[in-house]
């Protein structure tokens, strides 16, 4: 089993930056992808960047260019980087992380971006 637990979220003004921490544990070993999500209020789930063990990166359009995932390497820890926010990046952020897809989940992070 993995267990995942994120950090790093908080209220922000607009332009502002934040690091968001995902921290992995238990059988890592088994770990390949992790990824952040995020679900504003009264919409639905979505891919905000993902890293595979290879360091392969995706990420989506509304996002390119602001936020910077990176892990540490041995898939235990993997950070969001988010610069240049806008009120529209407000949301809960979960970190995911499996073997192919992601299994497994944290509690998520509330990030809030004022305008």
């Amino acid at each position: 089993q993995v267990q995942v637990a994120e950090s790093g979220g908080g209220l922000v003004q607009a332009g502002g930056s934040l690091r968001l921490s995902c921290v992995a544990s238990g059988r890592i070993s088994s770990i390949n992808v992790m990824a952040w999500h995020r679900q504003a209020p009264g919409k639905r789930r979505e891919l905000v960047a993902i890293i595979s063990r290879s360091g392969s990166t995706k990420y989506a359009d509304a996002v390119k260019g602001r936020f910077t995932i990176s892990n540490d390497g041995a898939m235990n820890t993997a950070y969001l980087q988010m610069n240049s926010l806008k009120p529209e990046d407000t949301a809960v952020y979960y970190c995911g992380a499996g073997p192919i897809g992601l299994n497994f989940w944290g509690q998520g992070t509330q990030v809030t971006v004022s305008s």
